[in-house]
C-alpha cells in the first residue's frame, strides 16, 4: 500500500508534480533551438531567459504591492540584460542566467515574497537548473552556440 504525498509546508501539497514537470519543460527548453533553427541557440536562450524572468512581473501585477512590482521588474531587468549579453558573449552567461534565475525561483519559494505563486517556483526552478545541466554538457562537447 502506498502513502500519499507528504504535503510540503509553504504549498500544502506535494511538489512531485512540480518538480516532474520542471525536468521535462527543461528538456524542451535545452531543446528550443530545434524549433528555431534559422536563430542561433545563443539567442533562443537568451529569449527564454528572459520570458522566464518576466513571468514573476505578472505574478508581481497580480499580487498588487507596489514594492513587489518594482522589486521583480528590477530582478527581471537584470536577467534580460544578462541575457542580451549572452546573445553575443560566452554561452557560459546564459548557464549563469538560468542558474541564478534558479536560485532565484528558490528563494521566492523559500520567502514567498511574490503572494499566490504556489507551485510556480519549484516548478521553473527545476527547468531553470535542468536547461542549464544540459547546456554545461553542450558546452562541454562543443556545441557553438553562434553559428
Amino acid at each position: 500500500m502506498t502513502r500519499p504525498p507528504t504535503p510540503h509546508p509553504l504549498t500544502g501539497g506535494s511538489l512531485r508534480a512540480p518538480v516532474l514537470w520542471g525536468v521535462v519543460w527543461g528538456v524542451i527548453q535545452a531543446a528550443a533551438p530545434l524549433g528555431f533553427w534559422w536563430l542561433d541557440p545563443a539567442t533562443v536562450y537568451a529569449l527564454s531567459l528572459a520570458l522566464i524572468a518576466a513571468v514573476y512581473i505578472g505574478f508581481a501585477v497580480a499580487d498588487g504591492r507596489p514594492r513587489v512590482i518594482a522589486v521583480e521588474a528590477a530582478v527581471a531587468a537584470v536577467f534580460v540584460v544578462v541575457a542580451a549579453v549572452g546573445v553575443t558573449g560566452p554561452a557560459w552567461l546564459l548557464v549563469a542566467g538560468l542558474a541564478g534565475h534558479g536560485v532565484k525561483d528558490l528563494w521566492q519559494h523559500r520567502r514567498q515574497f511574490v503572494a499566490n505563486t504556489r507551485w510556480w517556483p519549484p516548478f521553473c526552478l527545476v527547468i531553470d537548473w535542468v536547461a542549464a545541466a544540459i547546456l554545461v554538457v553542450l558546452i562541454a562537447v562543443g556545441v557553438d552556440f553562434h553559428h
